[in-house]
């Protein structure tokens, strides 16, 4: 009780702390929390340099369960799903991994490319998703503007990291509208870790090239990354060292246009290539090792189209086509073809001066080349209110279905033996999402709030047996969610705070007695607070705080503690003599939490980091 007391203290009064691990200024500070704001204070990391995935775990919406820290192997998970049922969006784009959804989250862009990630679920996840049931992480690209920076830093851990930013924006000589932009960036940073041998070492380059007229703007990006790292029992819960070598690259195209009245559309292309050279035992890696080498080539489109004041259309669609090659898959199935196509009509009509109505009913359809297809309905009411002071009240009612197929790794490999045990008849999962929700909104503050009650059907679960030589075996289970949650946020002359609750309460059915535990699917919180707060006390001082308490179900492979407090925090301090330095200080896991966040793996440690940037 006493720590949580002094985790409140510290998120609302002043005192000298510590900060981010590169710049953050105030344009960063909270945004409203709809589906494209932010609902956390810190963007950035502390061990390392940021990622687009950067500071989710302490998003509402979002729990995200890393080994190592998030920037080494974060699972993505959303609303109580698991990490296969959340995709990444990028443009009109679903970011896929066709081996795992370990590595959905291997997105080597910097996020100042980007826009703040919106989270996607129900009615819109079952539109804009692709083979993510649940929910989706969406990102935009940004207008280029001119500037860059320079960071270097060092933290306990012999944690070191070193990162150049440069964007560079001039006028379109034969267009009175239009531009050129150029960017690039490398970050690299390394660490012993916070426990032992949890150490890393990662290195990133990506770079973009954008054109941008009145009615249209264009990207084109290539990023690299690579990422080593190493952490106790990463994937298997028997003592042992592991560790992961990835390397990922990305060559992505997009093309946003707005045509007539209220109308756009947008195209994404991309190839990613990715590879994993997994070993079990670093000591000893002749006991079991594993390449895989994946690609993915990929095209997607969304748009809107008005037709009149009352009706328009949204649409998107995606084609992907995959392949594997992996030490660890036995039978052929080692591609696949993957397409949707989803069609929602809304019909809109304004019930007074200050009350409209917005109803939409629409389907999706999902197909590949090595499964049955499936059709999906989209449907949700929404009501919105205009008050007499200026304030809006915004009431819907959704109903949407989702479904997606399991990747390799849990139907491809062995299914009679070995670390990671397939299962070859797994079928098609599907979701339904019911769902009724209200938003208030005012000049300062805001509360959204929302009850919702899934439905999920033959969902890939890794799980394990007691009895088995398996570390996890791939098994499909029938769940049912009731899921509850309320994020209100404030903004004040000098500060901003955030704070959220929200409830999960599972039933499932494995159909299976030999399965003691769940690595993922019955990995979830049944409560979870967070409180954030962006505060400047002077003009040359932010201070940043995220806070998260847990409280997670009982898990029969979890050591220790079944609840945590994790708190991230962060100074920044700009000299008025010299604005375009600042020095940074920040701490993560500031109570040195031991909390496994999937059963079996250790949990992190705290990590400190002073950084030096210098801002042009």
């Amino acid at each position: 009780m006493n720590r949580a007391i002094n985790t409140l203290l510290l998120s609302v009064i002043p005192m000298v702390s510590f900060a981010s691990t590169d710049a953050q200024t105030k344009n960063d500070a909270i945004e409203n929390i709809t589906v494209e704001g932010k609902a956390t204070a810190n963007t950035l990391p502390v061990g390392t340099f940021g990622s687009p995935i950067s500071n989710l775990e302490y998003d509402p919406r979002v729990d995200l369960q890393s080994r190592n820290m998030a920037e080494a192997q974060a699972d993505i998970t959303i609303r109580g799903g698991i990490f296969e049922n959340t995709g990444v969006r990028v443009g009109s784009a679903t970011l896929y991994d066709p081996q795992t959804g370990h590595y959905s989250a291997e997105i080597p862009i910097a996020p100042e490319m980007l826009t703040s990630p919106a989270i996607l679920t129900g009615a819109d996840n079952a539109l804009y998703g692709v083979n993510s049931s649940v929910g989706s992480v969406s990102y935009q690209w940004k207008p280029i503007q001119t500037g860059g920076g320079l960071s270097v830093g060092m933290g306990n851990n012999d944690f070191n990291i070193q990162r150049v930013y440069s964007a560079y924006k001039w006028p379109q000589s034969d267009s009175a509208n239009g531009s050129w932009g150029i960017e690039g960036e490398y970050s690299h940073s390394e660490s012993d870790g916070s426990i032992e041998n949890g150490d890393h070492d990662f290195e990133r380059a990506s770079g973009r090239i954008q054109h941008i007229d009145s009615d249209s703007q264009t990207d084109l990006f290539f990023g690299y990354q690579e990422k080593f790292f190493g952490w106790p029992n990463m994937y298997t819960p028997w003592n042992v060292n592991e560790t992961e070598d990835l390397r990922t690259r990305l060559l992505m195209v997009n093309h946003s246009q707005q045509y007539a009245t209220d109308s756009s559309f947008e195209v994404s292309a991309y190839y990613r290539k990715h590879n994993d050279h997994y070993v079990y035992s670093r000591e000893n890696p002749e006991v079991y090792q594993a390449f895989h080498e994946t690609e993915v080539k990929s095209v997607g489109w969304s748009g809107n189209h008005n037709i009149n004041d009352a009706i328009a259309i949204k649409y998107a669609a995606q084609f992907m086509a995959d392949s594997i090659e992996s030490t660890d898959l036995e039978n052929n199935f080692t591609s696949r073809d993957y397409f949707k196509f989803s069609v929602v009509p809304e019909y809109n009509t304004k019930l007074s001066d200050k009350q409209s109505l917005t109803l939409r009913l629409g389907a999706a359809f999902d197909d590949t080349n090595r499964g049955d297809s499936e059709v999906s309905l989209i449907s949700d009411v929404s009501w919105f209110t205009v008050h007499a002071d200026n304030s809006t009240r915004r009431v819907y009612l959704s109903y949407a279905e989702a479904t997606q197929v399991a990747g390799y790794s849990a139907i491809g490999g062995s299914d009679s033996g070995g670390l990671f045990r397939s299962n070859y008849d797994l079928q098609r999962e599907t979701s339904k999402n019911l769902e009724l929700g209200m938003s208030l909104e005012k000049l300062d503050w805001r509360l959204d709030s929302a009850i919702f009650y899934r439905w999920d059907n033959e969902l890939t679960d890794w799980t394990y047996s007691f009895d088995s030589t398996s570390a996890r075996s791939a098994n499909q289970v029938d769940i049912e969610t009731l899921g509850l949650e309320f994020i209100a946020i404030k903004s004040f002359d000098s500060a901003d705070i955030v704070v959220s609750y929200t409830f999960l309460d599972k039933s499932e059915d494995y159909l299976d007695d030999n399965i003691d535990a769940s690595f993922y699917a019955l990995n979830y919180p049944p409560h979870r607070v967070t409180l954030g707060a962006v505060w400047y006390p002077v003009d040359s001082i932010e201070l940043r705080v995220d806070n998260e308490w847990r409280k997670q179900e009982d898990n029969a492979l979890r050591n220790g503690d079944d609840s945590a407090l994790f708190t991230h925090l962060t100074l920044t301090y700009t000299p008025a003599q010299f604005e375009a330095i600042d020095v940074v200080f920040a701490v993560d896991n500031l109570w040195d939490e031991s909390f496994e966040e999937i059963p079996g793996t250790p949990g992190r440690g705290d990590q400190f980091s002073a950084t030096v940037n210098y801002n042009w």
